[in-house]
């Protein structure tokens, strides 16, 4: 497989994603809650111009675990 930025930046995606998904189901466990807190943050530009308006909103919900994911992700892909 060729690599290129594409697939590096899926890979880091998944990577998220999962690290994301176990910090979910592991929010129960008291003992790793350092790990499953996520850090949240916002942005969102507004722009009106009376005859166009424009609204995005964007939300990054980051825990240590998928920070983590992102890690293994990128090992992965230097490893193929």
């Amino acid at each position: 497989m060729k690599k290129n930025g594409w697939i590096l930046f899926l890979f880091i995606v998944l990577g998220m994603i999962a690290g994301a998904l176990v910090a979910r189901w592991l929010d129960s466990v008291p003992g790793v809650s350092f790990l499953t807190r996520p850090i949240q943050t916002t942005w969102s530009p507004n722009v009106d111009l009376y005859v166009l308006s424009f609204n995005l909103s964007l939300s990054l919900q980051i825990s240590l675990l998928s920070i983590a994911g992102a890690a293994v992700a990128i090992w992965l892909y230097r490893k193929m």
